[in-house]
């Protein structure tokens, strides 16, 4: 609009400019036509008579020397001898011609024959209107073809907009024109194809790769559990066994993070309340096998009534992957949960977590998993606005979720 503007207004200008020089070169040229035919006619009057003749023209008369020309012309002409056209006093307006041989000037009068004079202000009104309505087409003009050029364009940004990885556009370059816009959008799609079909083999992949593995980790857990039952076990062989019972325990927890990296994508249920205690307990229960053999105490302090408004399944996923680390970094000393002021503070001995620990794969020395626990928790707070933080006071760490957006009592 600004490019049509600017170029409409340059030739507006540039019209009434030649419009207005037009006229008046027109009228100059008129007056000097007239003062050609006359200056013929005293030149022959001369040559014949010895002479000048008395003008037929109205406002025409000759001058002997230039000494004699009205209203202070003979010293401005002397200043500008090439000029042939003064304006005198009191509105008059004159045009010379010299009559050669001799110092003689024919000088017309011309003041009452002007025409552009008194027509110039309507002159440079109907050009200022049509310069402004020229200008209003010229916008409007540029603004049809700005929407008509951008408007492709500005679908296509919509449409990547509104993209989503669980929800990549198919489809949408069909409906975009055959330009660049179009080109491109075509390659974007392609490209998006593309992406969801990877995104989905390796989703597909995670998935039924866990399902596959939890099935023979069940039964080699089921052995393990009854071999530790026998009584006729060797110490030795005890021991191997133990051994493998804590290789399957923690491949359970690798296959689990999978299974949650699998479904994290799927995890957009709306946030409702639920009660905390409950969860938390069933948590516990889960992960209580990390803690066997260690001299754990673990301190719940969190009301019966308490409650969250977040995702059920978000916050099973969060408090699963918080409470196991807490329980995985703890060798002995005393494992606290408590709600506090609308956070939920989960506390062990240590201080070996901290924002490091929210990259993937980050494994503290304790760890016996592939550090992608504090990672998942962290990307699904920030993906749910749920608050997540980090505190080390007095040789204990802390993490901390907001139990966010609890509605108000019901004051009945």
């Amino acid at each position: 609009m600004l490019a049509f503007s600017g170029f409409a207004l340059l030739v507006a200008v540039l019209y009434g400019f030649y419009v207005v020089l037009f006229v008046y070169l027109v009228e100059d040229q008129m007056f000097n036509g007239l003062l050609e035919q006359e200056a013929k006619v005293q030149l022959h009057h001369h040559a014949t008579q010895g002479g000048w003749a008395r003008p037929a023209l109205p406002g025409m008369a000759v001058h002997e020397t230039a000494a004699s020309l009205p209203d202070g012309l003979p010293a401005r002409l002397a200043e500008e001898p090439w000029r042939r056209e003064f304006a005198g006093d009191q509105g008059r307006h004159y045009h010379l011609r010299r009559l050669e041989p001799g110092d003689a000037w024919l000088v017309a009068e011309v003041s009452q024959q002007l025409v552009v004079r008194p027509m110039r202000g309507g002159i440079l009104q109907w050009l200022g209107w049509s310069s402004l309505g020229v200008l209003v087409i010229a916008m409007l003009l540029g603004a049809w073809l700005a929407r008509r050029m951008t408007a492709p364009l500005s679908r296509l940004s919509d449409v990547v907009a509104e993209a989503s990885p669980s929800h990549l556009p198919t489809g949408f370059a069909e409906s975009l024109p055959d330009d660049e816009v179009g080109a491109l959008a075509r390659t974007l799609q392609g490209l998006l194809v593309r992406i969801e079909a990877f995104v989905d083999r390796e989703r597909e992949f995670t998935r039924d790769a866990s399902h596959e593995l939890r099935t023979p980790l069940a039964v080699i857990r089921s052995a393990c559990e009854r071999m530790q039952a026998r009584n006729d076990l060797a110490p030795d062989h005890r021991l191997q066994v133990g051994h493998i019972a804590q290789s399957v325990q923690q491949l359970e927890r690798t296959v689990n993070t999978l299974l949650m990296l699998a479904r994290e994508e799927h995890l957009q249920e709306p946030p409702t309340v639920v009660a905390l205690l409950p969860v938390i307990e069933r948590v516990i229960v889960d992960q209580a096998p990390l803690l066997e053999g260690r001299d754990v105490c673990v301190d719940l302090r969190v009301d019966a009534d308490a409650k969250a408004w977040l995702p059920p399944a978000v916050l099973n996923i969060v408090l699963s992957n918080l409470i196991g680390n807490a329980f995985a970094h703890t060798l002995e000393g005393t494992v606290s949960i408590a709600v506090d002021g609308g956070w939920l503070d989960i506390s062990n001995p240590g201080t070996g977590v901290g924002a490091a620990s929210l990259l993937p794969f980050a494994k503290g020395a304790a760890s016996n998993g592939h550090g992608l626990g504090l990672s998942i928790v962290q990307r699904l707070c920030a993906r749910h606005a749920i608050g997540l933080r980090f505190a080390v006071l007095q040789a204990r760490t802390t993490v901390s979720i907001q139990l966010r957006g609890m509605p108000p009592a019901d004051p009945s």
